[in-house]
């Protein structure tokens, strides 16, 4: 019995227990995010509480949504995986060389199955919001691109079936994102004291949807995107959700997968490039046989 009371304790303690956090983390920041549409696009408009159109004020919902959820997801998971409850972030770290590239692949897939689940849950209590909003629109679920972006995201249609424009924005996006979390966590810096980190990551999403959300969803999150994805096509959303395929897009499912793990690492090495090399070349001992000159 106490070798098995050990053996679970050890399951806990090591890359198990760190597979536990990212999903319950990762659960966590699609759960308040994707709610945080569904009240912004279904909810509200139907629930008889908004008497009138918010119009561009819901992006606010969403952005401020998003925003929070990260700020809890990463207070969820923090103490026990570094709750990159994202791939990219994950990606950089192993880049960055400082997280085993033998944890990136566990990772991604406890993040992905908690992306999954949690949108499963949004949809179990939105649906009848959902279904009421399509009927309102005459549309048929597979043909509801507006249902659709409570889960997963798209392009703007000024791109016009381009996929550079919403590729190139979410390298842009996810690079800032990364290169932010390793400000906002480099102890050598100027990293936020008394646990203040997950809140100031959390402004961080919140500043990049209201700076480049609009073009493509600001997804900047592999599983954020792709494991609810996975669930719409799975609940009747169709061409739309899987390979991605609308009007002005196609083929369009890639795209929020391969942008944030480029841009990711693109934020890593500018961090490091401009800002890491130079604190660690500060912190490290005189050479010998050199004058210190601010001693002088």
């Amino acid at each position: 019995m106490a070798e098995e009371n050990q053996r679970r304790r050890g399951y806990r303690a090591g890359l198990g227990g760190e597979m536990l956090a990212e999903f319950l983390g990762t659960f966590v920041l699609i759960l308040l995010g994707c709610a945080s549409v569904a009240v912004a696009v279904a909810g509200l408009p139907g629930s008889g509480r908004q008497s009138d159109a918010f119009g561009p004020a819901n992006w606010l919902i969403v952005a401020w949504g998003w925003g929070f959820a990260v700020v809890f997801g990463v207070y969820v998971a923090g103490g026990v995986s570094g709750a990159h409850i994202n791939p990219a972030v994950t990606l950089a770290f192993a880049v960055r060389r400082a997280f085993p590239w033998v944890k990136v692949v566990p990772y991604v897939v406890s993040q992905v199955v908690g992306a999954f689940l949690a949108a499963a849950l949004v949809y179990s209590v939105y649906s009848w919001a959902i279904d009421a909003f399509n009927a309102k629109a005459g549309l048929a679920r597979d043909q509801s691109l507006d249902t659709f972006a409570i889960f997963a995201t798209f392009p703007a249609k000024y791109f016009d079936g381009s996929w550079w424009g919403p590729l190139l924005d979410q390298i842009v996006g996810t690079a800032i994102l990364v290169l932010l979390i390793f400000a906002l966590t480099d102890t050598r810096n100027t990293a936020p004291a008394a646990n203040l980190g997950p809140f100031l990551i959390g402004l961080a999403v919140t500043v990049i949807g209201m700076t480049f959300g609009p073009n493509a969803g600001y997804a900047i999150n592999p599983a954020r995107d792709f494991g609810p994805r996975l669930w719409t096509f799975i609940s009747g959303w169709g061409d739309i959700a899987l390979p991605g395929t609308y009007q002005w897009f196609s083929a369009y499912f890639w795209i929020p997968i391969v942008g944030p793990l480029i841009g990711g690492v693109i934020g890593a090495v500018v961090y490091d490039l401009f800002i890491g090399q130079v604190v660690a070349a500060r912190a490290a001992p005189p050479e010998t046989g050199r004058v210190n000159k601010d001693a002088s």
